[in-house]
């Protein structure tokens, strides 16, 4: 009894320092070539003042990095955080590809393959059309948009489809819940040569599909690529907070993940598929992602598994031979989850989407449980880390991708390890459910 009353005194406690969190401008600065740099906000964000700036830095157009700076009253923004970011990045951009694994074949540039664009989507058309507006704006010379419109209760996507989007965007309906099986449906009916899947909660850079389709053009043997995702907005605590937490982006250093060759820094491999990129922003040659059965339907948001699915897809390209390709240079803004109750429901579903997809992975290919079983003492000392509390008293600040040493409320570990915990059960709950739903349908 003692221990409940304290440890809801340590929520309280914790909400309340979280509440105090200020929020952060987000904006864009391209350095050029001299002396002077273009500064604008985020996507649909005000003009940047004083105060606090998350920013992203880019050479010519291209991302090279964020940083976190403070404009002070009554300075200009754009020389103020110009001379920041001219000290703290001050490297040329990284070359086309790098990291463990080989590089990807050189040569001369190819005009990047054809795609289509899976967005999966329920019951959120004002954020759809935000998404749909900037994919339309790409640059890529041959892409199609494919809305799917998952288990939807009313007609608001079928409309806002129809009548805003017309011939430009195609509508699929997809009756049974889940993100995985609404994007199977996508990857059934699209015609490119690779598919790409992203989130109706984004806005697309304009090279965003160029940038992340091209490795494919050079290199026969990639399976996936996946690219950067920075907050849109930092405008709550809740948002701040999980992008202090390290976000969902995964630095700025191109990278090619091959199981021919193991990345020796990475013991784990290719089981933490986490590093490798996130299901807002990822893409499959389409060929490749049919032959290993598309994504597992029981995992996924609107599953009781509660995630996981893209998870699934990076470590079934790779058990099957295919290369992973990360590229920063294909970026996509995410708008993150607002609220403290937001954050309770995500890390809960982080928990358990992370086992659940293990478990898919071992149900669906169990030749693959020799190596599981290899790594799994170092695999629960990685996810004693990943969940691991962190001082929230202790500050903290977005910028610093795919690191763990930013604060972390003992509420969210607590979620985050019960959600480890309930994931193959949910996974089991999930394939269950999707038979009957089948069945229902059928």
């Amino acid at each position: 009894m003692a221990g409940a009353r304290r440890a809801r005194q340590e929520t309280r406690h914790e909400i309340e320092r979280f509440l105090r969190t200020e929020p952060v401008q987000v904006a864009e600065l391209d350095l050029g070539d001299g002396e002077e740099a273009g500064l604008g906000p985020g996507p649909g964000g005000p003009p940047v003042t004083s105060g606090a700036v998350f920013v992203l830095v880019r050479r010519k157009g291209r991302p090279v990095g964020t940083l976190l700076g403070r404009v002070p009253e009554g300075a200009d923004p754009a020389r103020t955080l110009a001379a920041l970011a001219r000290r703290a990045l001050p490297a040329a951009p990284p070359g086309p590809v790098s990291g463990p694994g080989p590089a990807a074949p050189a040569g001369a540039p190819s005009a990047p393959p054809s795609v289509s664009v899976v967005v999966a989507t329920r019951e959120r058309a004002g954020q759809l059309a935000r998404a749909l507006d900037s994919l339309l704006a790409q640059d890529h010379p041959d892409a199609e948009i494919v809305v799917v419109d998952n288990a939807p209760v009313t007609h608001e996507t079928r409309e806002l489809v129809e009548r805003k989007y017309a011939e430009r965007v195609r509508y699929v309906c997809e009756p049974v819940p889940g993100l995985a099986v609404a994007h199977n449906r996508g990857l059934a009916d699209v015609r490119g040569e690779v598919v790409a899947f992203t989130d109706d909660d984004v806005v697309a850079d304009p090279r965003w599909l160029t940038e992340l389709t091209a490795p494919f053009a050079a290199d026969p043997r990639l399976g996936c690529a996946t690219g950067l995702i920075l907050p849109a907005r930092l405008r709550t605590p809740a948002q701040v907070l999980l992008e202090s937490h390290g976000g969902f982006a995964k630095g700025f250093t191109p990278r090619t993940y091959d199981p021919e060759h193991p990345p020796a820094g990475e013991p784990l491999f290719p089981f933490t598929a986490g590093r490798f990129g996130s299901g807002a922003n990822m893409a499959f040659r389409t060929a490749v992602l049919r032959a290993v059965g598309g994504f597992d339907p029981a995992t996924g948001a609107g599953t009781r598994a509660r995630g996981g699915d893209d998870l699934y897809g990076f470590v079934r390209v790779l058990a099957e031979g295919g290369r992973l390709h990360y590229t920063p240079t294909a970026l996509v803004w995410h708008h993150h989850r607002e609220t403290w109750r937001d954050l309770e429901t995500q890390a809960y579903g982080y928990g358990a989407g992370l086992t659940a997809y293990l478990t898919a992975i071992l149900v669906n290919r169990p030749a693959l449980l020799p190596a599981f079983l290899a790594r799994l003492p170092r695999g629960l000392a990685h996810a004693r880390l990943l969940t691991a509390v962190r001082d929230t008293d202790g500050g903290g600040a977005p910028g610093d991708h795919d690191e763990r040493t930013h604060p972390w409320p003992r509420r969210l570990s607590r979620l985050q390890r019960r959600g480890m915990v309930y994931g193959p059960v949910g996974y089991l709950r999930a394939r269950y459910a999707l038979r009957s739903a089948l069945r229902g349908t059928g």
